[in-house]
C-alpha cells in the first residue's frame, strides 16, 4: 500500500481534538479539528471515536486523491494518538487497544497529550538520530506535565484534578475569577475589576446572577472556562486579585516543571520546558515572563519555550512540518505581591 499516507497523527485535548495526515515525506496532506477527549472513561472513549472517525474523514477529504487510497477503511500506516485524559498505564491501553479495533492503521501508538506539547517545542532542537528530550506542560482546560531524560526515562502525574494536588488549567483559573468576584461583590474579599467582568461576560446584572445561574442550572460549569480570557484581560490592566491569580497558576506550573527536572536530575541541565495548551496559545505577556522567571531561577540552565504556531498533531506525527519556538531565557524570580486563600 504505497499510495498510504504515512501518518495519522492524533493530537486529543480536553477541549479540542487536531488531527493530520502526513505523507512519507513529511508533507501535510489534511487536517481537521473538532470536540476534545474529555474523559477516559470507556463510554466517553467511544464517543470520542466516533467524533475522531469524522474527522478523519473530513482530513482525508481535503487531502484529495493521496487520502483516499484504495484498499477503503485504512487511513494510514500508522497512528501516533497524543489524547488528553490518558493518564494512567490502564487508560494508554485501553485507548490503544479502542483504536486498534477502529482498524484505521497498520501499526499505532497512544500517550498522554502532554507528549505532543514536548514534541512540538523540541522540533529541530537535535542532532540527527539524537533524542528529544525535556520538559513539557500541558495548560489547557486543566494542567499536566511531563519530563523526558536523554537516556528515556520519563517521570509525570497522576493529573486527575484536584484529588491528586492538581490546580490551573482553564478551569481553576476560570473558578477563581467567579470566587473572587463573588467576593468582591458581598464583602468578604478585596475590590476587584473582576466582579463587573464576571457579570459582563455572562450579560447579567451582577455575580450573584452567575453563581444563582450555575446552581439553578442555566449556566453550564463549563461555561466557566470562558473566564480564563477574562482574568487574562483584567490582569493585564494591573488589577492585583486577577494578577495573583496569574502569578499562581506561573507557580504551579513551575512547580510541576522543576519537580520533574529535579526527578531526572535535570535541574542543572540545558533542559528545554515547552509550554503548549490553550492558555498558552493566547500568549500572555505577565504569564509567560512570571512562568519563565520562576523556572530559570530553580533551574537557571533552562530555557522555556512555547511553538509560536502550535501545530501539534503534527509534531505527534514526528514530521518537519513541527512548528517553530520562541525561546525567552528568565532572569529573576518574582513572588506574587499577596497570597492566595485557596479556592476551587
Amino acid at each position: 500500500m504505497a499510495d498510504l499516507p504515512a501518518v495519522l497523527a492524533v493530537d486529543g485535548g480536553n477541549s479540542k481534538t487536531d488531527v493530520a495526515l502526513v505523507a512519507a515525506d513529511g508533507s501535510l496532506l489534511g487536517t481537521a479539528r473538532g470536540s476534545g477527549a474529555i474523559s477516559a472513561e470507556a463510554a466517553e472513549v467511544q464517543a470520542w471515536l466516533d467524533v475522531l472517525a469524522t474527522l478523519i474523514e473530513q482530513a482525508r477529504r481535503q487531502a484529495g486523491p493521496a487520502g483516499q487510497p484504495a484498499g477503503g477503511r485504512l487511513a494510514a500506516r500508522h497512528i501516533s494518538a497524543c489524547v488528553a485524559n490518558a493518564d494512567l498505564p490502564e487508560e494508554v491501553e485501553r485507548l490503544a487497544a479502542a483504536l486498534r479495533v477502529r482498524g484505521w492503521s497498520e501499526t499505532m501508538q497512544a500517550r498522554n497529550d502532554t507528549f505532543a506539547v514536548l514534541r512540538a517545542g523540541l522540533d529541530g532542537t537535535a542532532a540527527p538520530g539524537e533524542p528529544h528530550w525535556g520538559v513539557g506542560v500541558t495548560c489547557g482546560a486543566g494542567i499536566n506535565c511531563v519530563g523526558v531524560h536523554p537516556d528515556g526515562r520519563t517521570t509525570g502525574y497522576l493529573a486527575l484534578g484536584g484529588i491528586s494536588g492538581d490546580w490551573g488549567g482553564g478551569e481553576g483559573l476560570g473558578r477563581a475569577a467567579l470566587w473572587w468576584a463573588v467576593r468582591a461583590e458581598d464583602g468578604r474579599g478585596p475590590q476587584t475589576a473582576l466582579r463587573d467582568a464576571v457579570a459582563a461576560h455572562f450579560g447579567v446584572p451582577t455575580v450573584r446572577d452567575v453563581t444563582l445561574g450555575i446552581h439553578l442550572g442555566k449556566i453550564s460549569e463549563e461555561a466557566l472556562l470562558g473566564l480564563a480570557p477574562v482574568l487574562l484581560a483584567v490582569a493585564r490592566e494591573g488589577d492585583m486579585v486577577a494578577r495573583d491569580v496569574v502569578c499562581r497558576l506561573a507557580e504551579e506550573i513551575c512547580v510541576m516543571a522543576v519537580v520533574a527536572m529535579r526527578r531526572l536530575e535535570l535541574t542543572a541541565e540545558p533542559t528545554p520546558v515547552v509550554l503548549g495548551g490553550g492558555l498558552m496559545t493566547a500568549r500572555d505577556p505577565l504569564l509567560l515572563t512570571e512562568i519563565t522567571e520562576r523556572i530559570t531561577a530553580a533551574a537557571p540552565l533552562a530555557s522555556v519555550c512555547w511553538p509560536s504556531r502550535w501545530t501539534s498533531s503534527t509534531a505527534t506525527a514526528r514530521c518537519p512540518m513541527t512548528s517553530r519556538c520562541t525561546w525567552m531565557p528568565g532572569t529573576t524570580h518574582r513572588k506574587p505581591a499577596t497570597s492566595w486563600p485557596g479556592a476551587a
